[in-house]
């Protein structure tokens, strides 16, 4: 049986790696989100 202190270790752990994963998938869709959206200004200003 795991000891609190194993157990919130293993969680921090876990806890770190999710604040990465979150962080990594929040700046693809901003950086998507800008490309997009920036790639429908160009089209609307070439094609009018």
């Amino acid at each position: 049986m795991n000891s609190p202190h194993e157990e919130a270790e293993d969680l921090s752990a876990y806890s770190e790696g999710r604040q990465k994963r979150i962080r990594v998938i929040a700046w693809v869709t901003i950086a998507s989100l800008i490309l997009v959206g920036g790639g429908a200004t160009v089209l609307t200003l070439l094609f009018g």
